[in-house]
C-alpha cells in the first residue's frame, strides 16, 4: 500500500489580506518535506467558485511549481475537470504533457465531471449531460496524447479539426489515468473503463473490501474496455489524518479540520442554499456541526481502534486517522487488508495549523511508514503479474489509436464556421429545433403545401412571397404569441432577427421579451441580447423544411448567431408552442 497528501487548499473565513498566499506557499514547504519523507503521492484538486472549502482553481500551476521543488513524490491532478466548457481537451493534453515533462515523467492523470451547483451552473454545464460530457472529453484527450498527428474529433459535444498536440508526455503511452469516484457505481465505472478510482468517500475498511472486489472482477473481466491505451489498475481512498504520540492531542489538532472538511463538502455537494461571497462557512460549521453529524464531543480520547465514522447517542462523527501512531497504523493495516492501494490523507483541512501538519508527517514518516514499506515492490509485481493477461486482453479490446487519412490544410475561415455551429453542445440541434417552431407558424398561415412550395420557387419568388413586413409580421407575431415564460430561465430583453436580402437591404425584426409576455415589433435592437443573421430567402427555406438546413448554414456561416449562445440553445423552449 502507497500514501498521499492531498490538497483542497481550504480557507476558512475570515480572511487577511496574505492568507492565500501563505496557504500555498505553506502547501508547498509541505509537499516538499512529503518528498524527502518518502509519501509516494501529492494530489492537487480543481475546483472553482468553491469559496472556503476549495481555493485551488489553478491545480497545474500548483504542481508545476512543487514539481520543481520535489524529486520523487508523485503529482496527481486529482482531478482535471474533462469539461470543455471548464478546460478544452486540447488544453487538457497539453498542460499535462507539460507537467509530466518538467517533473520527470512524474504525473497522475485524475480526471471528474464535478457535480457542485456551483461549478456545474457557473459554466453553464447540464448536469443529466456531463457524465457522457466526461467521457468523451477523455476519449479525445487521450487519443491526443498518442495519435500524431491527431486526427479531429466530431463528437456529440467536441468538434475539433485535425492537429498536432505539442508536446508530448514524458510516461509513454500517457500517464496513469484516474476518475474521481464518491460512489460504488462510479468504481464500477473505473474499473469498466480500466483507469484507478479515486474514491472521495471515507469509506471504513470492510466497505472498502467489497469495493476492492469488486472492482478487480471487472478489471479482469470482457466488460473491461479501457478508455486510455494503458490499464491503470488502483484503488485509492481519502481520510483525515492527524498525529500526535498524545491522542487527546492529535485530536485536539485535527477533529476541527477534518470535521469542517465534511461539512464544507456537504454544503457544496449536497445542494443546500449558497449565497455568493455571503455565506460564511465556518460560522454554519461551528453552529451547525453537531446537527449535520459532526459531533465535536463524542470524540474522545480512549485509545480505542480508530474507525472513519463514529455513532454514539444518535449522533455522528467523522474520526478517520486522527490518533496515535499505534491507533493509524492499526486502521491502515486494515485497509491494506481490504486490499486498498492507496490511502491519501486530508491534513490541511480547516484551520489546521502548518506546523502541525508538519510535525504529523515526520511522525508518520519514522512510525507508520516503515511497516508498510517493507516488501511493498515485491508485492506490487506479484499483483502485476496476475493481473497481466486480463489487462492484455482489455487493451486488446480498446479502439485503437487513429491516423490522419489524409493531408489535411488549415482553413482558418472554414474551422471558423464550422465551430461557430458547435459553440454549444445544445446548437446542434438548436437551428433545427427552431426551424420546426417557425415552420409550424409559416404552415398555419399559408398552408401545408408551403415546404413543396419553397423547394420549387428561385431566391426572387422568396423574396416576393415573404420579403413584404406584412407576411413577416404575420411570421414574428405568431412566434411571440406562443412565447412560454416558464421556460425563460428569468431572462427579459431582446432578440432580433436579421434578414438580409438581395438588393443589399435588411429587413430587421425584434421580439420584446417580458416576464410574462412577447411582442414583436420591425427594426432592430442596439442592445439585444442576441441577434440572429441570415439571408430572408435561406430563413424561408429553413424555416420551411423544419429546420434541417439551418446546421447546415451555422457550419458555413450563411447564418450567424451574435451575443448570447447559452440564450441562443433555448430558442426552441423559449417559443416552443409556435410549432404548430
Amino acid at each position: 500500500m502507497r500514501f498521499g497528501i492531498f490538497y483542497e487548499h481550504q480557507l476558512p473565513r475570515p480572511w487577511a489580506p496574505d492568507d492565500e498566499h501563505r496557504l500555498l506557499t505553506d502547501a508547498l514547504d509541505q509537499v516538499e518535506l512529503a518528498d524527502r519523507l518518502g509519501i509516494d503521492y501529492c494530489w492537487e484538486v480543481e475546483h472553482h467558485f468553491l469559496e472556503e472549502y476549495s481555493h485551488s482553481s489553478a491545480p497545474e500551476v500548483f504542481l508545476g511549481a512543487a514539481s520543481q521543488r520535489t524529486r520523487q513524490i508523485r503529482l496527481g491532478h486529482g482531478i482535471v475537470h474533462a469539461l470543455p466548457a471548464v478546460n478544452h481537451p486540447a488544453r487538457i493534453a497539453e498542460r499535462v504533457a507539460t507537467l509530466d515533462l518538467v517533473s520527470g515523467g512524474r504525473v497522475e492523470f485524475g480526471t471528474g465531471e464535478s457535480s457542485s451547483a456551483a461549478e456545474l451552473g457557473g459554466f453553464g454545464v447540464s448536469r443529466q449531460a456531463k457524465r457522457e460530457i466526461w467521457a468523451e472529453t477523455l476519449d479525445a484527450v487521450t487519443r491526443m496524447f498518442v495519435e500524431s498527428p491527431f486526427p479531429g474529433f466530431d463528437g456529440k459535444y467536441l468538434q475539433m479539426p485535425p492537429r498536432t498536440i505539442v508536446p508530448r508526455p514524458l510516461q509513454q503511452p500517457h500517464p496513469p489515468l484516474w476518475v474521481a469516484c464518491s460512489r460504488r457505481d462510479t468504481i464500477l465505472l473505473a474499473a469498466r473503463s480500466g483507469i484507478g478510482a479515486l474514491s472521495f468517500s471515507f469509506v471504513e475498511p470492510a466497505d472498502a473490501q467489497r469495493w476492492v472486489t469488486d472492482y478487480y472482477d471487472l478489471i479482469c473481466s470482457a466488460e473491461c474496455v479501457p478508455r486510455g491505451f494503458a490499464v491503470n489498475p488502483n484503488v485509492a481512498i481519502v481520510l483525515p489524518m492527524m498525529l500526535h504520540q498524545d491522542e487527546q492531542t492529535a485530536i485536539d489538532r485535527g477533529i476541527d479540520g477534518a470535521h469542517f472538511f465534511g461539512y464544507s463538502l456537504g454544503h457544496f455537494y449536497g445542494g443546500g442554499p449558497h449565497q455568493v461571497g455571503n455565506t460564511d462557512l465556518w460560522q454554519s460549521f461551528a453552529a451547525d456541526r453537531e446537527q449535520q453529524g459532526f459531533s465535536r464531543r463524542i470524540i474522545s480520547a480512549d485509545d480505542a481502534p480508530l474507525g472513519v465514522r463514529l455513532l454514539q447517542a444518535g449522533l455522528g462523527s467523522l474520526r478517520g486517522a486522527v490518533g496515535t501512531p499505534q491507533q493509524v497504523t492499526d486502521l491502515l493495516t486494515r485497509y491494506e487488508q481490504a486490499g486498498i492501494d492507496q490511502v491519501i490523507f486530508v491534513m490541511q483541512a480547516g484551520k489546521n495549523r502548518h506546523e502541525h501538519i508538519c510535525e504529523s508527517l515526520e511522525l508518520f514518516a519514522s512510525q507508520v511508514l516503515p511497516r508498510f514499506a517493507d516488501g511493498r515492490e515485491e508485492r506490487e509485481a506479484a499483483k502485476a503479474d496476475r493481473l497481466a493477461a486480463a489487462i492484455e486482453a482489455a487493451l486488446a479490446r480498446r479502439p485503437a489509436a487513429r491516423e490522419l487519412a489524409k493531408p489535411y490544410t488549415i482553413d482558418e475561415a472554414a474551422e471558423v464556421a464550422a465551430a461557430a455551429a458547435a459553440t454549444q453542445p445544445q446548437l446542434r440541434g438548436l437551428a433545427r429545433q427552431a426551424g420546426r417552431r417557425a415552420a409550424g407558424t409559416v404552415r398555419h398561415q399559408l398552408g401545408s403545401g408551403t415546404r413543396r412550395l419553397t423547394a420549387r420557387a428561385s431566391d426572387a419568388q422568396l423574396e416576393r412571397l415573404f420579403g413584404s413586413a406584412r407576411t413577416q409580421r404575420v411570421i414574428f407575431t405568431r412566434m411571440a404569441s406562443r412565447f412560454e415564460p416558464s421556460q425563460a430561465a428569468g431572462f427579459t430583453g431582446a432578440i432580433v432577427y436579421d434578414l438580409g436580402l438581395s438588393d443589399g437591404t435588411r429587413s430587421c425584426w425584434t421580439i420584446s421579451v417580458g416576464k410574462t409576455a412577447a411582442t414583436a415589433m420591425p427594426g432592430g435592437n442596439g442592445d439585444a441580447a442576441l441577434t440572429v443573421k441570415v439571408p430572408l430567402t435561406s430563413f424561408v427555406r429553413g424555416i420551411t423544411d423544419g429546420g434541417e438546413s439551418f446546421p447546415s448554414m451555422l457550419a458555413d456561416g450563411t447564418m450567424t448567431l451574435d451575443g448570447d449562445l447559452a440564450l441562443a440553445a433555448r430558442l426552441g423552449e423559449l417559443f416552443g408552442s409556435s410549432a404548430s
